[in-house]
């Protein structure tokens, strides 16, 4: 499997937990698994993960290069099949894998190019990604966690029958319990990134509070964007009302979703908003940007409410003042995450990539 970073590295998100999940599973199943991925802090390291071997060599960029001259020559030894994860800059293994393989592609870019690379670069990527690759993927069985983003995979040229939407899980771990917060709490999670708008989930919630009396705003993460966000939360004098918790243990983000009233995510592009169902398992609705990977974890008006970031301010005030339709949404919410497994990921995975191995194999 290639991945350009995985669940050691200090950014890891969605992308990250999702390889380590089905990868896991297939562990388990008696497979033996080498991941591929850039080494933490310029180190070449080799580790036993989860039953499967990591192999962490190059930077975020040279891991491209140095690994696919590494599997040309099978340094690593042989494999039977290949898992190529597609994070903005792909692998191109169909030129020179030579194997059964799939790729995964958490989501497409696009606007998000801007915000993490100098307009020059950000150009080139996104011709890359929207135009370049997909000539070199049209036979490639490609997977995505959402309906949304395999729409937008099919208007780049992707083959309709070589893409497979897979909604991610959820972790059993996250369920109700606990009790909800005395005072009006929102909580988000996630990189402290550009593309994440945090900025514009604070002035969303400075807006709301001016509705609800109390009301709270917990962030989640850290990233190259916390000192400007911090500066924010200064200049609005709401340092008493919004908390940074920076990286948080596992349990500790189980009892805030339970805890929380909102789980809220402004983000401006998503493959799927795994925080949100993840709160969603622990009964807690949702209000969030109406982008494509939100569509597909969040049922709008069933399971919470999509709604342009502009307009977020006024809809959080809307729920938070509406006891009612939060526990509706919330419910409705538990009911749906409870039928998103991992288990059901790894196993709709294999199947995907046991068929191309069969359509490799010599019959007769």
């Amino acid at each position: 499997m290639l991945a350009w970073r995985d669940l050691a590295d200090a950014d890891a998100g969605g992308s990250e937990l999702h390889a380590d999940e089905f990868s896991r599973r297939w562990a388990d199943l008696g497979f033996e698994i080498t991941h591929r991925t850039s080494g933490l802090g310029g180190e070449s390291v080799v580790h036993e993960r989860n039953g499967y071997r990591v192999v962490s060599r190059g930077g975020r960029m040279s891991v491209f290069p140095r690994t696919i001259v590494s599997e040309i020559l099978r340094r690593e030894g042989g494999y039977d099949a290949l898992v190529e994860v597609w994070n903005g800059v792909p692998w191109f293994s169909p030129i020179w894998g030579g194997r059964p393989r799939l790729t995964f592609l958490h989501h497409v870019h696009g606007p998000m190019w801007d915000q993490i690379l100098p307009k020059p670069a950000a150009s080139l990527g996104r011709v890359l990604e929207s135009r370049v690759a997909p000539k070199f993927y049209r036979r490639t069985m490609v997977l995505t966690p959402s309906d949304a983003t395999r729409e937008e995979l099919l208007e780049l040229g992707f083959q309709p029958d070589r893409v497979q939407a897979i909604p991610n899980g959820v972790d059993p771990s996250f369920h109700p319990g606990g009790t909800r917060a005395p005072y009006p709490l929102i909580v988000s999670v996630g990189r402290l990134a550009p593309v994440k708008r945090f900025d514009e989930l604070i002035a969303a919630a400075a807006t709301a509070r001016t509705r609800v009396a109390g009301l709270q705003l917990h962030i989640v993460g850290t990233g190259p964007m916390e000192a400007a966000l911090r500066q924010q939360v200064a200049d609005l004098g709401a340092q008493e009302w919004v908390r940074f918790l920076g990286r948080i243990e596992h349990e500790h983000l189980v009892d805030l979703y339970r805890s929380a009233w909102l789980v809220t995510s402004a983000s401006l592009a998503e493959g799927w908003g795994l925080t949100l169902t993840e709160a969603a398992a622990c009964a807690t609705p949702a209000v969030a940007s109406d982008i494509r990977g939100h569509r597909s974890s969040v049922v709008h008006g069933e399971t919470g409410v999509l709604v342009p970031v502009e307009q977020m301010g006024d809809m959080i005030a809307d729920v938070l003042l509406d006891e009612e339709r939060r526990a509706v949404l919330g419910h409705t919410a538990r009911v749906r995450a409870t039928t998103l497994t991992w288990d059901r990921v790894a196993d709709d995975m294999l199947r995907a990539l046991a068929r191309e191995v069969l359509c490799r194999t010599p019959r007769g």
